[in-house]
């Protein structure tokens, strides 16, 4: 994804000299095309997260576009009130690119686990949060961002993401994307575990039942309507995230439906405790232990359509 995202700036960067890439000294082996081409507008900032951000709003203030990278826990959380006072209060034109949320570089222990940002970046008046889920998502979530004129925080997979659109579906701020129509029971997904989503979704399909699949790259402004379309064409939802039970796709999801005729519905989010994690790994072994493995999904599903 972050080559994807790459490569769609350069593009839109030939085009408008206004583009500004930022980086907290991370993106080695990825950035050297971008930082060649154009000298002038990349700079490291170091590991300064929170400088960036001041930077970034100022160049913003003289008119640029400014993208900021950083991996997820760094652009977020060390630099959080910049953003609140900096970017959010001025509804400024900057782009917050984060690599690697949830578990991406869960080998790199606690420090780089990333099962907040979702909720908090989510909680800022003026800003959008995307979070795409494959290849395909992340193009067309990255093109989105370059158009829009407001804050954006985009959460990109770290590297390896597979294809799953077999056709080029339609992305824009506030949808929702239905990847698999389905009528007795809907798996709503953010983020790059719809894989194993669509895993989940065909065993649960053997098993006999009718599987919609969607996919919410979109988390601000949240798809209200497509939800709404799901619950009353559904006989329950699931919300699968690899973020904190609190505060990201779940909690948006219950929102709406805690607000509508659709309360009653069976509804139930798969998702990481709320606690943190101490145990060091890989993206699968983590989400394992965590509860979010495909036989642990499937299981707690089945029991509870059952019951």
């Amino acid at each position: 994804m972050r080559n994807i995202f790459v490569e769609q700036l350069m593009k839109a960067a030939n085009q408008d000299k206004d583009i500004i890439l930022l980086t907290g000294d991370l993106g080695f082996n990825t950035f050297e095309k971008f930082a060649k081409k154009y000298p002038r507008r990349f700079y490291n900032i170091g590991n300064a997260e929170a400088n960036m951000i001041g930077i970034a709003a100022g160049l913003a203030l003289a008119g640029k576009k400014v993208f900021a990278y950083s991996i997820a826990p760094f652009i977020t959380m060390r630099c959080y009130e910049q953003i609140r006072n900096n970017i959010c209060q001025q509804n400024l034109n900057i782009k917050l690119i984060a690599a690697g949320g949830g578990f991406n570089y869960g080998v790199q222990g606690f420090s780089h686990n990333t099962i907040e940002d979702l909720a908090i970046m989510r909680v800022l008046p003026n800003m959008a949060v995307l979070c795409p889920g494959d290849k395909t998502e992340a193009k067309l979530a990255v093109q989105e961002t370059i158009k829009s004129i407001s804050p954006i925080y985009l959460r990109l997979g770290k590297a390896g993401e597979k294809e799953i659109y077999s056709h080029q579906p339609k992305l824009r701020l506030g949808r929702g994307l239905l990847v698999k129509p389905g009528n007795d029971l809907t798996l709503v997904s953010i983020g790059n575990i719809i894989e194993d989503v669509l895993i989940i979704g065909d065993r649960l399909e053997k098993q006999g039942f009718s599987v919609r699949i969607i996919s919410m790259p979109c988390l601000k402004p949240f798809d209200q309507r497509i939800i709404l379309k799901a619950a009353k064409e559904t006989k329950s939802i699931f919300t699968i995230e690899e973020h904190s039970l609190i505060g990201g796709l779940g909690s948006s999801v219950a929102e709406i439906l805690l607000e509508t005729d659709y309360s009653d519905i069976l509804f139930k989010r798969f998702a990481i405790p709320d606690q943190y994690c101490q145990e060091i790994g890989s993206q699968d072994y983590l989400r394992k232990i965590n509860g979010l493995s495909v036989d642990k999904i499937i299981k707690d599903i089945t029991k509870l359509i059952i019951c």
